[in-house]
C-alpha cells in the first residue's frame, strides 16, 4: 500500500504516462525552473531578514512610553474616544 490507497505500481504507470506526454528534456528543463525559483525565492527572503535597517527594527519594538496605557484615557466616557484617537494618532506621527 502506498500514499492514501495508491499502490506503488499505480504511481510507476502515472510516472510513465507523464514521462511520454512531456519528454524528458521538457521536465528536467521544469525541474530546473522549479528548483531556481525555490533558490530565488529562499534568498530574496533571506536577504529580507538582514536587510531590515536598524531603524525599522526600533520602530517595531515600540516602549512602554508609546503606548497607550489605561490611566491614560480620560474617564467622561464621551471623551474617550476622542482622546484615545488623538493618542494613536500622535503615536503613528511619531512612528513615520
Amino acid at each position: 500500500m502506498g500514499l492514501g490507497g495508491i499502490s506503488v505500481w499505480q504511481l510507476l504507470i502515472i510516472l510513465a504516462i507523464v514521462v511520454l506526454l512531456f519528454g524528458t528534456k521538457k521536465l528536467r528543463t521544469l525541474g530546473g525552473d522549479l528548483g531556481s525559483a525555490v533558490r530565488s525565492f529562499k534568498g530574496a527572503l533571506k536577504d529580507g531578514e538582514e536587510g531590515k535597517s536598524s531603524e525599522e527594527f526600533e520602530a517595531d519594538q515600540a516602549t512602554d512610553d508609546d503606548r497607550i496605557s489605561p490611566e491614560s484615557i480620560a474617564t467622561d466616557p464621551r471623551k474617550d474616544a476622542k482622546t484615545a484617537a488623538e493618542k494613536m494618532a500622535e503615536q503613528e506621527h511619531k512612528r513615520s
